[in-house]
């Protein structure tokens, strides 16, 4: 049985889920790693959702305020167990729910060029390619998303 609670990035489960997702994203920035970590700090994200199956996580997402209006998706991850599951999609829809109700009007992203199906889950779910935002402006292996919520 899935369960999605809203939490804070003080939020131990979130915190194991994270170093998971960090051993992951070491392999697939490659020599780019250090660039991208700086900007996946947990002590700036107050907005997290968690996915429990049978109460163990096994998925996260966050968001924090981009700009006046503009949330700023971060931290998305499922265990390699429970892919293919929807959990992600599910944990993106709340993410978008939750910036709505705190009046939000646009969710922005960014993924690195290597993770496809993190690029698919984003497309699937309605977000469209723009031009790199912020700190990802001139990096070749990002790409950055939006869509209107």
């Amino acid at each position: 049985m899935q369960t999605f609670i809203r939490t804070t990035s003080d939020n131990p489960d979130f915190q194991l889920l994270i170093i998971e997702l960090d051993r992951l994203l070491k392999i697939t920035d490659g020599d780019d790693h250090d660039f991208y970590s700086q900007y996946n700090k947990t002590e700036n994200i107050k907005n997290v959702v968690i996915c429990y199956h049978d109460q163990k996580p096994v998925g996260c997402g966050a968001f924090k305020k981009y700009e006046e209006n503009v949330a700023e998706i971060k931290r998305m991850y499922v265990l390699p167990d429970y892919r293919g599951e929807g959990i992600a999609p599910k944990i993106l829809k709340e993410l978008e729910d939750w910036a709505k109700e705190l009046h939000h009007k646009k969710c922005i992203l960014e993924t690195g060029i290597k993770l496809q199906s993190a690029i698919a889950l984003y497309l699937k779910s309605g977000y469209t390619k723009t031009d790199n935002y912020g700190q990802y402006e001139n990096v070749e292996n990002s790409i950055c998303m939006k869509k209107i919520i």
